[in-house]
């Protein structure tokens, strides 16, 4: 009887631990990722400041945008604005966590991905370029300047 006890514990646990590996938030679904990663809504504010730091996010390198405190800002890639028009809050999110998703030949990094990465310095190994958290605020920020999608 303990055996049988025992076993059905150990199946419950595994059943359990399976679906929780299942409902990773930072998976790609048919080229959105509708959960939020973080369990805190996004700062739009914080996202901007994100999208702006030259140590952080920078997304400046090849983006311009509704920054005018910035100076020299990219032009490889849309204006942010303009880039953000044809997508909702799924879509975005899901081409800030791993834009290499939609074009193998992208520039853009990975944001929230660790494997599959090419000449990443060692003490960088195994983390993500920003936190579950950040990539909230910037979807939240980016989404401001999205007019023409809810």
């Amino acid at each position: 009887m303990r055996k049988r006890c025992a076993l059905a514990i150990l199946l419950l646990v595994a059943l359990n631990l399976s679906q929780v590996a299942a409902q990773d938030n930072s998976s790609i679904v048919a080229g959105e990722i509708t959960k939020p990663l973080a369990a805190s809504p996004g700062d739009p504010l914080r996202g901007r400041a994100i999208v702006a730091s030259r140590q952080t996010g920078l997304c400046l390198l090849c983006h311009s945008g509704p920054f005018p405190e910035e100076r020299f800002q990219g032009n490889l890639a849309p204006e942010l604005s303009q880039s953000v028009a044809r997508y909702t809050v799924p879509q975005l999110r899901a081409r800030i966590v791993d834009a290499s998703y939609f074009n193998s030949q992208t520039i853009m990094p990975a944001y929230y991905r660790t494997e599959h990465l090419n000449r990443v310095a060692p003490k960088f190994a195994g983390l993500t370029i920003l936190n579950e958290q950040e990539i909230e605020d910037v979807v939240a920020f980016l989404a401001t300047l999205n007019t023409s999608k809810p």
